[in-house]
């Protein structure tokens, strides 16, 4: 069992599971992209780096951070939801460059599931993703880039919408009208089972997998969204009429339960 791991992105996620691994006894390092933010987290007892990807190369204190450790896990945000013309697979390949000259031999990259369309329907991993868009092309591609490196074992992990703690997505569509897509099934993690599912890959040494990370449940989005509005005591929105022949995407793993013996710990309904 991999016991010195690195986290590359303490954030909303990997702060968290990195407190959850130093628990279990791990030796845990982790990156942030300013040496102010490593300065606070150090400060705060993390064993924190600054390393900033960035599509010129890779700067800060990564020969440090990528030294002396058996498993690398990478968080880091793409940054394409914006549409700001980010070049992630360029970014990514001056990263991986730097962790195959740091001789890391085991990592997990965490992707999502936004690289398989919405027309595709109901999807698991056996399922050949086919993105529409230029973001899930861009993280298809860095799938495809790590995954077929030829010096390191890696698992990827596709989290579906993150939510926990104060990440409820209904925060955002409270009192909303005519909201599209209230027939779509909702494809959601908490926080929790992403902790819990990174955890047992390393704990169990998975590597070489691909894993879909979705709650088993799916409801209709306008039945959970109202329910979950109604528990927060918000405005429930409301969602316009379906249109004919919607197709709309369901991801389901057939790889947490075979490869990880996996059990979700917290469920949608």
């Amino acid at each position: 069992m991999s016991k010195n791991i690195a986290i590359a992105g303490l954030g909303w996620l990997g702060k968290p599971f990195a407190i959850w691994l130093q628990a279990l006894g791990y030796h845990v390092k982790g990156s942030v992209t300013s040496l102010e933010k490593a300065t606070v987290l150090q400060k705060s007892g993390f064993n924190a780096y600054h390393v900033e990807i960035s599509e010129t190369g890779v700067s800060g204190s990564v020969s440090a951070f990528l030294s002396e450790i058996d498993c690398l896990v990478i968080m880091i945000p793409p940054g394409l939801r914006r549409n700001t013309g980010a070049n992630y697979l360029l970014k990514m390949t001056y990263f991986l460059t730097e962790i195959e000259k740091a001789s890391v031999k085991k990592m997990i990259l965490v992707s999502s599931t936004s690289v398989y369309d919405d027309k595709q329907g109901q999807v698991n991993e056996k399922t050949l993703p086919n993105p529409a868009g230029q973001a899930g092309q861009q993280l298809l591609e860095v799938e495809k880039l790590f995954f077929s490196s030829e010096k390191i074992q890696t698992s990827i992990v596709r989290f579906g919408g993150l939510f926990g703690g104060s990440r409820q997505p209904v925060r955002y569509l409270a009192g909303r009208e005519n909201l599209l897509d209230g027939d779509a099934p909702i494809n959601l993690i908490h926080r929790e089972d992403c902790i819990g599912i990174l955890s047992e890959i390393i704990k169990q040494d998975a590597f070489g997998h691909l894993f879909n990370a979705v709650t088993p449940e799916h409801p209709k989005k306008k039945i959970y969204y109202t329910k979950k509005a109604l528990e927060l005591e918000l405005d429930p929105p409301s969602f316009a009429d379906p249109g004919d022949g919607e197709i709309f995407k369901e991801v389901n793993s057939e790889n947490l339960e075979k490869v990880l013996g996996y059990q979700f710990k917290q469920r949608l309904l």
